[in-house]
């Protein structure tokens, strides 16, 4: 059995527990909040876990103000909480009569009707959380660590866990068979299951490009308007990522329309049938695949920044920008071990003026390629910014 992972966001939960009467974590199915709640017992200390999946559960909020109210003394967790929508507004209820910090833990996985109800009905008593899979600080000082296996399996538990990478890829297939035949209809989106997998397949193809609608409308046989809708779903089940460019009040032409990305490595590469990091490396995906899961990582930890990418219609390009109220930091994605920029690149350090700027690439030590300019590995860069 495989050691429990210490996950990033456990101290932030903890603060928005002493801080909100509800927390609402939210994240894509099988990423982790259940174990993660499980794991946090002694810190969040008395609680009750109820999984409105398990029928015994379920049954034992027949009369919820009455189960609430006989538990007041307790934390309550709610697993899957989507599936019960009618309990926000007497959540709220509860709240206002007793508005303790700390009371319930809401987890559920991304849909319209979850975020639409806990931002009106529970404004101003909740604290949102996002859980990603696991990244790669979470897991690199874990014994006989490997990036390739972090790399090619993805942070899904089950499939990085896994005893192998064919048991691996069987988990992962399953999953995306299950988020497009069962996940998406679930959460109420009429999607039907063949034209989801296309524009998965497509979107996996494209991965690190700019997005152009007119392409995938014209191939899934759909107006832009439709396929932006799908994209939007998909971005709320934490299925992909769109990474919006940088825009300056300026005279210079930037690229206007956004990169879409696979969020987990490993569902892309399963999506492309890659069946080992080999077949990785003879890919075309393969520098783009590096590049998601470093902009993956970095927008998970850089919590309070705005992150987008910068590319002028020159081809001047930063594959990722960080802006904080004080400083820009600027990163470049190298899939080599042997790090090489263009010109490019020093352009689009001219015009941002970046605080700091970092080349990230699969190497082992760090070393300084100009000043303010730093060649690291992944995990360096995490503790950087």
């Amino acid at each position: 059995m495989a050691a429990l992972v210490t996950r990033n966001i456990q101290s932030f939960i903890i603060q928005n527990l002493q801080v909100f009467p509800a927390v609402v974590i939210l994240g894509s199915r099988q990423c982790g909040k259940s174990t993660l709640i499980k794991m946090m017992s002694e810190q969040i200390g008395n609680y009750l876990y109820l999984d409105l999946q398990n029928r015994s559960d379920l049954a034992k909020l027949t009369e919820p103000e009455l189960f609430f109210s006989n538990n007041t003394d307790k934390t309550i967790c709610l697993d899957e909480i989507q599936l019960r929508p009618d309990l926000f507004s007497i959540l709220r209820s509860i709240i206002d009569r007793d508005r303790r910090n700390g009371r319930f833990i809401l987890l559920g996985s991304a849909s319209r009707d979850l975020v639409q109800h806990t931002t009106e009905t529970l404004a101003g008593r909740i604290g949102l959380i996002d859980l990603t899979p696991f990244m790669i600080d979470e897991v690199c000082t874990q014994p006989a660590f490997d990036i390739k296996k972090y790399w090619f399996r993805g942070g899904y538990p089950d499939s990085y866990n896994a005893d192998s990478d064919a048991a691996s890829a069987l988990w992962r297939e399953n999953f995306i068979r299950t988020y497009v035949e069962r996940d998406i209809p679930q959460l109420g989106f009429q999607i039907a299951a063949p034209m989801l997998m296309r524009m998965l397949t497509m979107t996996a193809h494209e991965h690190g490009a700019i997005l152009n609608l007119a392409k995938f409308a014209s191939s899934l046989g759909v107006s832009a308007p439709t396929v932006r809708h799908y994209f939007d779903i998909m971005e709320q089940t934490y299925i992909l990522r769109t990474l919006q460019p940088y825009f300056a009040n300026t005279k210079k032409r930037l690229v206007k329309s956004p990169k879409i990305y696979v969020r987990d490595s490993g569902i892309l590469h399963q999506i492309l049938q890659l069946q080992s990091f080999n077949d990785l490396l003879g890919h075309t995906i393969f520098g783009n695949s590096w590049e998601g899961m470093v902009i993956e990582n970095v927008c998970a930890k850089a919590r309070n920044a705005q992150c987008c990418f910068y590319r002028s219609a020159t081809g001047d390009e930063m594959d990722l920008v960080l802006l904080y109220p004080n400083e820009t930091i600027a990163i470049e994605c190298k899939s080599s071990t042997s790090p090489t920029v263009q010109e490019g690149f020093w352009k689009a350090i001219e015009f941002l003026n970046p605080t700091k700027t970092f080349v990230v690439a699969p190497i082992d030590d760090s070393y300084f390629m100009a000043e303010n300019v730093e060649v690291c590995n992944l995990q360096t860069l995490l503790e950087r910014v």
